[in-house]
């Protein structure tokens, strides 16, 4: 099956409770592809949510493989506000950190409950912090697509298919417009748009 997006970007995480429960070695590479299914759609947000874990992470655990379900993920907005919930269920698919609902352990091993924390109306270091569990080193990250530019047409073009007065030249501008967009997000890597901090 080819792939939807391009694989340029992928990340490599190990995790050893999916070794134990058999499958295969734990080792995990993911693609935007991944986001995109889990998500149900492609867009500036959950690419952003991509490139900040790939980012993070990188910064976390530098030339190491990075132990998914080692890592806490702190969020200072509430989970249903704008376009956080999305961005969170990258997030957790990427690292296994979950909130309350996640994966509760097994005999005090392997928890994801817990592992990801929104403090809606605190002031962070950053929007998004990530940390390792093993040695307590923090990483704060911040996304702005802003510096990848939008076709202007593109919003009049969304108003009249949700408006149903679209026709299909203009549902092909408007999806080609869009996926272009993403696609710019994803080859830009996070240079322009991704900024990372070292808090501790």
């Amino acid at each position: 099956m080819s792939s939807m997006f391009p694989q340029d970007t992928t990340l490599t995480l190990y995790d050893p409770l999916a070794e134990l429960l058999g499958a295969d070695d734990g080792r995990f590479t993911y693609t935007f592809d991944d986001v995109a299914k889990l998500s149900g759609h492609a867009c500036p947000t959950v690419a952003g949510a991509f490139l900040m874990t790939v980012h993070a992470l990188h910064a976390l655990y530098g030339d190491e493989m990075p132990q998914r379900g080692n890592i806490e993920v702190t969020v200072y907005d509430a989970q249903d506000n704008g376009v956080t919930g999305p961005i969170s269920q990258v997030f957790t698919l990427l690292t296994g950190a979950a909130a309350d609902n996640g994966f509760h352990g097994l005999a005090g091993r392997f928890a994801r409950s817990g592992l990801m924390k929104f403090l809606p109306g605190t002031n962070g270091p950053a929007p998004f912090v990530f940390e390792r569990r093993d040695t307590g080193k923090q990483i704060g990250v911040s996304y702005n697509p802003e510096s990848i530019p939008v076709d202007p047409a593109m919003g009049a073009n969304l108003q009249q298919l949700i408006q149903g007065s679209g026709d299909e030249s203009v549902q092909q501008a408007f999806t080609t417009a869009w996926r272009d967009r993403v696609l710019a997000i994803l080859a830009d890597g996070g240079k322009s748009t991704v900024s990372v901090i070292s808090i501790m």
